[in-house]
């Protein structure tokens, strides 16, 4: 499906639960959300599971879900869309993103059975906030929307375009990832029979993922199949090594990192 060009000043607001959309990156799975997002001016959206709860009209806000006002997170939404439509914050750039609440993490971490400081003790990794807003940055190899710390965003957009003029196709994989999402990834892989240390060489804990702050996404190239060892073989990871640091990236975790997570030639983070 195309999708009309957005500027990079579009912005995913973020609250612990529920999100914040722009519609015009949201597809419609229904005839219902079909009329709702045609005249919406955001949507906001359950982290946990991307249910879309509410949309945004000129007339006010439309329920999607019934009972919406005992939606876990709405105050907090509710305030943060105030906030947004302020006459204020309409005149005013952004400001400087905020770093959320760090509450429900460890009951997250809890519930898979992972003990915070006995992690955070082994890999040397630090509890990482999500922000309260990210920068849309494209879109990734599967169309879905990218969204990126604003510096991240502006420094991938301008990497990807010097790649492609040398000749080398750089792809966005993922970006930024909630803290629900990512329990989700462990989630599937402990319900599919894989176990937790096994699981943890391959994927942060929840919280502990750069993935968490906006400043990191993973890259891949056409032809290469995604997050896989064999990325580091292509033109696209030598036009990396060759010139990402000029961007501001480096590769977050080589070959016997001291932080036990296999070899990701495809994890870039923004250091600057």
């Amino acid at each position: 499906m195309h999708l009309p060009p957005v500027p990079l000043k579009t912005r995913l607001i973020n609250t612990s639960e529920i999100e914040l959309w722009p519609p015009v990156l949201l597809h419609a799975r229904g005839h219902t959300d079909a009329r709702a997002l045609a005249r919406a001016r955001r949507v906001l959206r359950r982290k946990r599971d991307g249910r879309y709860l509410a949309a945004v009209l000129d007339s006010g806000l439309l329920a999607l879900v019934p009972r919406l006002a005992r939606e876990p997170g709405m105050d907090e939404a509710l305030d943060a869309l105030e906030l947004l439509e302020s006459p204020a914050a309409r005149r005013a750039p952004p400001p400087a993103p905020a770093p959320l609440p760090l509450d429900r993490l460890h009951a997250r971490l809890d519930a898979l059975d992972i003990d915070a400081h006995a992690y955070a003790t082994r890999t040397g990794l630090s509890e990482i906030p999500e922000p309260d807003w990210l920068a849309f940055a494209g879109f990734d190899r599967w169309r879905r929307p990218l969204w990126l710390s604003l510096p991240a965003a502006r420094a991938w957009m301008a990497m990807r375009r010097a790649a492609g003029a040398d000749g080398v196709t750089l792809q966005a994989i993922s970006g930024y990832r909630s803290h629900d999402y990512q329990s989700g990834i462990l989630e599937r892989k402990l319900a599919r029979g894989q176990a937790l240390p096994e699981i943890l060489r391959v994927n942060a804990a929840p919280g502990y993922s750069e993935h968490h702050g906006g400043h990191a996404l993973d890259i891949g190239t056409p032809g290469e199949p995604p997050a896989e060892e064999s990325f580091e073989h292509t033109a696209a990871f030598a036009w990396l090594r060759a010139n990402a640091g000029a961007f501001g990236f480096a590769m977050s975790y080589p070959r016997d990192n001291p932080h036990g997570i296999v070899y990701e030639p495809w994890h870039w983070r923004l250091t600057r």
